[in-house]
């Protein structure tokens, strides 16, 4: 699934807690312009807004995922990352096998 979106919404604190697993925001912003991405609600997070998961490679080919929710700012639809992260090994190995049956 692709998302046509406007743009993201960047500040310190999502800054941060993506970069802080050796993402970089053009990582992040590039990993959600492809087009085999898998995107599921985080039910779990979902308290105060809804929340999503999406799953894909990373530009890199690497195996990474991204919680995520929508933000509107003067009529624009924006991609607020709240977090972003290389899979863990079984994570990945379990994407994998997903994607292939798709």
């Amino acid at each position: 699934m692709k998302i046509r979106t406007l743009g993201f919404d960047w500040d310190s604190a999502n800054r941060r807690k993506c970069c802080k697993h050796g993402l970089r925001l053009d990582m992040v912003e590039q990993f959600f312009r492809q087009e085999s991405l898998f995107i599921m609600p985080d039910i779990k997070h979902s308290q105060s807004e809804k929340r999503y998961i999406a799953y894909g490679p990373s530009p890199r080919g690497r195996p990474m995922l991204v919680a995520f929710t929508f933000r509107i700012r003067e009529d624009e639809i924006l991609i607020r990352p709240i977090s972003a992260r290389y899979m863990h090994k079984k994570e990945a190995r379990e994407y994998e096998e997903k994607s292939s049956e798709i």
